[in-house]
């Protein structure tokens, strides 16, 4: 991740190799080219903090866009050479949309975009954040997070990694104070860093991160952060009857564990329990999957690699509330030891679980985890898995599943998803007859409700083992957590480190 400072002074004169200024779309209706050939195309506009640059290298700078058939759209970019008018060898002009449609996330996809821009390069001074009318710290920490998230790449593996990246970015205050900017620029740090923890954890191989090897990172990080840390084994899970996290990963040599991370600033009012789901590789099982499906299953732990990437955030941001964590961390093999379907397994508290189909495994684990969760009595609960691939069909792979049993926090969650750029959308758990397709003819419930409506049966088998008693709210991340496809900004190919930022933004709110 490149690093971040702040600078009064001109940008025109800043000692980088790359100056990045912004400039807006022209208003709808007069964008792009007119219809009308003696017209010719519009020129986006620049904003006024933008002159002195423009000034400094004698151009006309809304001509030379026009001529390079630039219209400002959210992340476009243009390069201007300098020809040496100044200490930067270009300029690079970055796309922040309509004035009328600017938002954060307009903010931080250009910011991505610069990222991308510069990727080769060593230092690039700007002033992209300061731009339209957004709060100048809300635009800094988007832009900021844009960049550091637009830069991130995965290179742990690689033999001969591609040092030729982004090292430094400078903002210049303009008229904002400069203290402004500089809490805003760490608290974004804060957050990419985050995000990063847990793109990277994601990403790494199955074989690197089997249970025990996850707890003891988890272990590192909340060191690193001043978290307690608590982990539970084998012979721990036994004792405590966890008897879901035991059943999914008695199939593997690598034992599971269960997480327990705690954050208890003094001045908390407010407890929150995180549970994540931590299937360090999903083969399925004994209902095994096909060879195909398995290829990107390192990523079925996103949901605990999440709760670890928040607390190091909220830790670092110093957010008064108090945040308990729970990693559920098994590997779902198929062996003479696994569980077999029709066995029924006692989670903790109890309760006894069908075993219908082992491939519907990261519920089991959350049970017990979302046990010990309400035994801790806390205002409120949010898990977060990869849970079902009927949440990628029911919303694809851009908008995440919520499901509560309370308004309020669905509404606050869908509203910090909004601000963060990281959407959610709710489903119902209130339905009797989804309901009924969970009955069991030899248990209390059974793992799988059939096809219909799965993300639905899925988060109704959940709140089995919450209950009434407490705030609850769950997360379907199996359609965001991931990308197949290229890189979009500064979302990258494979981990995306959805919904860190979201749950960070909730968690200012509370």
């Amino acid at each position: 991740m490149p690093t971040f400072d702040v600078a009064k002074g001109a940008l025109a004169s800043a000692k980088a190799d790359l100056l990045a200024v912004p400039a807006f779309q022209a208003p709808e209706g007069d964008g792009g080219r007119s219809k009308k050939k003696d017209k010719g195309p519009v020129a986006p506009h620049v904003p006024e903090a933008t002159a002195p640059v423009a000034e400094a290298l004698g151009i006309d700078l809304a001509a030379e866009l026009v001529a390079l058939g630039f219209e400002g759209s959210v992340g476009e970019t243009a390069r201007i050479p300098t020809r040496g008018a100044v200490k930067a060898r270009q300029v690079l002009v970055v796309g922040v949309g309509r004035a009328a449609d600017l938002d954060a996330d307009a903010v931080r996809r250009a910011g991505a975009a610069v990222a991308d821009a510069a990727s080769k390069t060593e230092s690039v001074a700007t002033t992209v954040h300061a731009v339209g009318e957004l709060d100048p710290a809300e635009a800094a920490r988007a832009f900021v997070e844009g960049v550091a998230l637009g830069a991130y790449r995965f290179t742990a593996f690689k033999s001969e990694a591609d040092l030729h990246r982004l090292e430094h970015v400078t903002l210049h205050a303009g008229d904002v104070k400069p203290s402004v900017l500089k809490t805003a620029v760490a608290e974004a740090e804060a957050v990419a860093t985050a995000v990063a923890l847990v793109r990277d954890l994601v990403n790494t191989p199955p074989g690197d991160k089997r249970p025990p090897a996850f707890a003891d990172r988890a272990r590192e990080v909340a060191k690193e952060a001043g978290i307690k840390a608590k982990v539970l084994d084998e012979k721990d899970l036994a004792k405590g009857g966890y008897g879901g996290i035991l059943g999914v990963g008695g199939g593997s040599d690598a034992p599971p564990r269960l997480v327990e991370l705690s954050y208890s600033p003094s001045g908390a009012k407010t407890h929150v329990a995180l549970v994540g789901k931590g299937i360090t590789f999903d083969s399925g099982g004994l209902s095994i999957k096909p060879a195909e499906a398995m290829e990107t299953m390192k990523m079925d732990m996103g949901g605990a690699a999440t709760v670890l990437g928040v607390m190091q955030a909220v830790a670092a941001l110093k957010l008064k509330v108090r945040i308990t964590g729970l990693l559920a961390l098994a590997e779902n093999m198929p062996s003479g030891s696994a569980t077999r379907p029709g066995d029924v397994l006692t989670i903790r508290g109890g309760k006894t679980v069908e075993v219908l189909n082992t491939d519907a495994e990261g519920r089991l684990v959350l049970a017990d985890a979302l046990e010990h969760a309400r035994e801790l009595e806390p205002d409120v609960i949010v898990d977060m898995a990869t849970l079902t691939g009927a949440a990628l069909i029911a919303l694809g792979d851009k908008v995440g599943v919520v499901m509560s049993t309370d308004d309020d926090l669905s509404d606050a969650l869908v509203a910090a998803s909004r601000r963060a750029g990281e959407p959610f959308w709710p489903l119902p758990v209130a339905n009797d007859q989804y309901k009924k397709l969970l009955d069991s003819e030899v248990a209390d419930v059974k793992n799988v409700g059939g096809r219909k409506a799965g993300t639905i049966t899925a988060g109704l088998f959940l709140h089995h083992f919450v209950g009434d008693d407490v705030s609850w709210a769950h997360l379907d991340i199996a359609g965001v957590a991931w990308n197949d496809g290229g890189r979009e900004g500064y979302l990258p190919k494979g981990a995306t480190g959805v919904p860190v930022r979201m749950l960070v933004e909730w968690l200012r709110e509370r």
